[in-house]
């Protein structure tokens, strides 16, 4: 697996992955960049949300939950000096749906997190990772 970053201008690159897909990458106007785009910190929760819910979404399909909507809301607290590393990070599963088990959604999140999440391997020892979630009846 492999990603490039290309050089705009400012703090402006444009990031291509091996799967074709490209985004901008920018940053904040106060450090010198244009807005344009992802900060690298929040392409890590991006990536973390992601892989999860990708886990987690597929876990409940193959237990046949009825799941009408669902989102996964990531934050990152940071340290006020540099590198500003995240010190924290909480993953908030939202799962919506008909008679949605309580149990196969707990069950989906520590696969995810325990077992499947690469993203989530990667950056564990490193910083703290706490979950919740919620389940809304339709």
């Amino acid at each position: 697996m492999e990603a490039k970053l290309t050089y705009v201008d400012g703090l402006k690159f444009v990031a291509e992955a091996d799967s074709g897909h490209a985004i901008v990458v920018d940053g904040d106007p106060d450090a010198g960049g244009d807005n344009a785009g992802f900060r690298p910190s929040e392409l890590l929760l991006v990536a973390l949300g992601g892989c999860s819910a990708m886990d987690v979404i597929s876990i409940l399909k193959k237990k046949r939950q009825e799941v009408t909507g669902f989102e996964i809301n990531v934050r990152g607290d940071k340290t006020a000096t540099h590198p500003k590393k995240f010190n924290s990070l909480t993953v908030e599963y939202v799962v919506k749906g008909k008679g949605i088990d309580e149990e196969s959604v707990k069950r989906a999140i520590e696969l995810s997190l325990g077992k499947y999440c690469s993203v989530k391997a990667t950056i564990e020892g490193g910083v703290p990772i706490e979950h919740t979630y919620k389940i809304l009846e339709a």
